[in-house]
């Protein structure tokens, strides 16, 4: 998992691309974008809930300083760090 704790400041937009049903949960930078992969199916926000615990543990944040602005049914998903 990657260590983004260098993008942990207060009022940083994090935009990240998810994929769903991965074989493992995962963070990682490709091609300088912050690619989240998370084995849970996209139902019912179960994708996206997934996505801030792992996002929220490679910032070393807690969850509830994650807020989504936009994406909450897309891939591509963009979150703001309070």
């Amino acid at each position: 998992m990657s260590d983004l704790s260098h993008l942990a400041r207060p009022g940083a937009e994090i935009a990240v691309r998810v994929t769903p049903k991965a074989s493992r949960n995962a963070v990682v930078i490709e091609a300088g974008t912050i690619r989240v992969y998370v084995t849970v199916v996209p139902e019912g926000g179960k994708a996206t809930a997934a996505v801030v615990t792992l996002l929220a543990k490679a910032l070393g944040v807690a969850k509830s300083r994650l807020t989504l602005l936009r994406g909450a049914t897309g891939r591509d998903k963009v979150f703001r760090l309070d």
